[in-house]
């Protein structure tokens, strides 16, 4: 039997989508190629959000908690969609999926969380690195043009890498920008996230050894708590998906076809 896309794309339309979740400051443009390929990959639609006052969502207040961020994302997704989804989220948006899985268990039928965090179970000075607090007050302060080039030397350990994307990141930041203000709430509301019940859900964790913004532990501790699986890479930084968007892919694809979704 031969599929045509029609076939494949109402296939897609009956199965859950896997929503996509960035960090602090970052958009659904930052995931690059990463989205693309897992689309290609799966037989699910993929779907990606932004966190209110950044790319599609700019002109939305930022709040000043994570939850209050849940509530709004929760809001704009049934938009799109209705019934279930699979979050893939990372950093910051990790934090936002675990609350929603929390919150709203029905909404979630899965989370795949990247470099996260949370209080609670994790000091401060490994949330946020310490060696990396001179760069991110820097990155406050700077141009938007000088900024993203200060966010890519954080998040990416490949430098080839950094400088393919600069040109593409200081073009997002000239187009959608982000302020300041919104960034520092962002921040506030991420400083105040403490870790939640374990979700329903099923769960993978996946993060990098060589992450010089958040400390691979923080997940190590989350899923000791929780009881459900660590995923480590060797080598890549903080943007997993920008860094080794081939090694995450395999683990996304593996989880999921684990899951038979």
């Amino acid at each position: 039997m031969v599929l045509t896309a029609a076939d494949v794309a109402l296939d897609r339309s009956e199965r859950l989508p896997v929503v996509l979740l960035r960090g602090l400051s970052r958009e659904q443009a930052h995931w690059g190629d990463f989205m693309g390929q897992l689309q290609r990959a799966l037989p699910n639609p993929v779907l990606a959000i932004d966190l209110p006052g950044v790319g599609q969502a700019m002109h939305e207040r930022s709040p000043v908690s994570i939850e209050l961020m849940v509530l709004q994302l929760r809001q704009r997704l049934r938009t799109l969609q209705q019934g279930p989804c699979h979050l893939l989220a990372m950093s910051m948006g990790a934090m936002v999926a675990m609350a929603w899985a929390t919150k709203f268990p029905s909404d979630i039928a899965s989370l795949l969380l990247i470099n996260s965090s949370a209080a609670g179970v994790t000091p401060f000075y490994q949330r946020l690195k310490w060696q990396s607090y001179p760069v991110v007050l820097q990155a406050l302060c700077a141009s938007l043009l000088k900024r993203e080039q200060l966010i890519l030397q954080l998040t990416a350990n490949n430098a080839r890498l950094r400088q393919q994307q600069l040109a593409n990141w200081q073009q997002i930041a000239s187009t959608r920008p982000v302020e300041k203000g919104v960034v520092l709430r962002q921040l506030w509301a991420a400083s105040r996230f403490r870790l939640p019940e374990k979700p329903l859900c099923p769960v993978l964790l996946l993060a990098s050894q060589a992450d010089r913004l958040v400390d691979w532990r923080a997940s190590q501790r989350i899923a000791e708590r929780w009881q459900v699986p660590l995923v480590l890479h060797h080598h890549a930084g903080h943007d997993l998906a920008l860094d080794a968007p081939e090694w995450l892919l395999q683990q996304a694809v593996g989880f999921y076809r684990q899951l038979k979704i």
